[in-house]
């Protein structure tokens, strides 16, 4: 595994980011400490598969998504309240929904549907994906170091370690979307 890493770390990191973003840069972020991959260019391969996933279902829901929505009723009638939602929410779900786990497709696709402006989309792709990757690469660094975790570690109990993985990526997006959401009184 020590070979892949060094020969197609970064590129499966992009890869991995682009498809299922927590669990590949949480297992990456924490061979740090062991000197198989480097913290900022971890973040930044991390953050670019992560844009590049964000803005392909922002432009798929700008270009087709009305029209792939007006034509389905009942997919309408149940988009309706999500939409809903998103448009009276909508600075916090711009900011968090990176760490929304399993809402990666969905929600930049519904921005793309929304009046929100690519430039805009931008503004907050480039802020939240930083601050993302920078935080579960800060994470997965931690948790490598505590357990002292190395490459053999992950070639002999790799299912495990990324169920456990994927169970902190929910649970992250949990606790982010009930602080994201909480209704602030000024």
């Amino acid at each position: 595994m020590e070979d892949f890493l060094d020969e197609y770390g970064y590129v499966a990191l992009l890869l991995g980011t682009f498809f299922e973003g927590e669990t590949a840069i949480l297992v990456a972020s924490s061979l740090i400490h062991r000197g198989l991959l480097e913290g900022p260019y971890l973040v930044f391969f991390a953050f670019a598969g992560s844009f590049i996933s964000d803005w392909l279902y922002y432009l798929i829901g700008r270009f087709n998504g009305k029209y792939f929505i007006e034509r389905r009723p009942a997919l309408k009638a149940k988009v309706a309240p999500v939409q809903a939602f998103f448009e009276t929410n909508q600075l916090q779900i711009l900011l968090t929904f990176r760490f929304l786990y399993g809402f990666r497709v969905i929600i930049p696709l519904l921005i793309g549907m929304s009046a929100v402006k690519p430039l805009q989309y931008l503004f907050y792709t480039l802020l939240g994906g930083v601050f993302w990757a920078s935080t579960v690469t800060t994470v997965g660094y931690w948790f490598g170091r505590f357990l002292d975790l190395d490459a053999s570690a992950f070639e002999e109990n790799f299912i495990i370690i990324a169920i456990c993985f994927g169970c902190f990526g929910i649970m992250m997006g949990y606790l982010i979307k009930r602080i994201a959401f909480r209704k602030v009184v000024f």
